[in-house]
């Protein structure tokens, strides 16, 4: 992420010196993509939208291929990520909606399955399991068919995820752990802290928790050389969470990890990971009777959201607050 940063950096003042706008369009995109994956949400989103403002539609009203993608989808797909991650799930949606739309209409086939990808993604950030296996599915399929190899296993990761939390844990787990080997032999190390995330979670729903705490040290390792820290803090809550499920919990290092989470949700305003980690942390203080604390901590929290209340988290948290009351 730093070498990325700074070659995003160089783009973009170079791009502000030049008279064409779709220079400075690329400048955009390459920053807001650099700071979503880095973790700098609010900035990676101001650029992305300043793309989206400079793009011109009335220039060019049928879509254009442009590096591989139709033009404009990254913009969209990669702000649905950082909507999603900083606690607006429905204009998320609407986002990656409107790429969905873009790429159809341009009837490309790589446009389509990389935003099938991301709704996929999407939907695993608010936690929709069966629009997880939906957009995986279609992505999965439609990739096979144009022979998008790694589009395949990206696809085989997050449906491996959406099998294990259906109750299909060994299932969902071998298709995991298939896919992410392929894909790490072909080379695409982005995303993996994310990917393994999932794995770790898969292997708490099969009863592992010891080799779901083992990804998690990979995924923190990876985190600390790269620096794609987008997904940092949710790394931190599922490590407290494993540790909880060992056959002796380690309960002292489970909170721990869950104030890491909240301190690095909090530093990066990722408010659905924030919501996360305080429901985990409220779960663990009221298993210990300690209910005012716990109610203290969600509450707040809680009262920020103003849309999505749909979501799996938010309807968690308010049945927990109902109990805490």
């Amino acid at each position: 992420m730093h070498t990325a940063g700074a070659l995003s950096q160089q783009l973009f003042h170079l791009a502000q010196r030049q008279p064409d706008s779709g220079f400075l369009v690329d400048g955009h995109v390459a920053m807001g993509a650099v700071a979503l994956y880095h973790g700098d949400l609010s900035a990676a989103l101001a650029h992305l939208g300043q793309s989206l403002c400079l793009a011109n539609p009335l220039q060019y009203p049928t879509p254009t291929v442009h590096e591989g993608l139709v033009s404009g989808v990254t913009s969209l797909i990669w702000s649905a990520q950082a909507l999603g991650v900083l606690g607006y799930a429905d204009q998320a949606q609407h986002r990656i909606q409107e790429a969905l739309a873009l790429a159809r209409q341009a009837e490309h086939a790589q446009s389509v399955v990389y935003t099938e990808l991301y709704a996929a993604l999407v939907a695993q950030c608010r936690r929709d399991v069966l629009a997880v296996q939906t957009h995986a599915d279609t992505a999965i399929a439609l990739a096979t068919t144009q022979g998008f190899t790694n589009r395949v296993e990206q696809g085989r990761i997050v449906r491996g995820w959406a099998l294990a939390m259906q109750g299909q844990a060994a299932d969902g787990v071998l298709q995991l752990r298939q896919a992410l080997a392929a894909v790490q032999g072909a080379g695409l190390e982005l995303m993996r802290p994310y990917f393994l995330s999932l794995l770790a979670e898969a292997y708490g729903q099969a009863g592992q928790p010891e080799e779901g705490l083992t990804v998690l040290d990979e995924a923190a390792t990876l985190v600390a050389t790269t620096e794609e820290r987008w997904w940092e803090a949710e790394l931190y809550r599922l490590k407290g969470v494993l540790l909880r499920q060992l056959p002796r919990p380690d309960v002292g290092q489970a909170e721990a990890c869950f104030q890491q989470a909240l301190d690095v949700a909090r530093r990066q305003q990722a408010k659905a990971l924030e919501l996360r980690a305080a429901l985990s942390c409220s779960q663990l203080w009221l298993a210990q009777g300690k209910r005012d604390k716990a109610r203290g901590l969600l509450t707040p929290i809680y009262g920020w959201f103003t849309e999505s209340f749909d979501t799996a988290d938010l309807q968690e948290a308010r049945a927990l607050l109902e109990a805490l009351a």
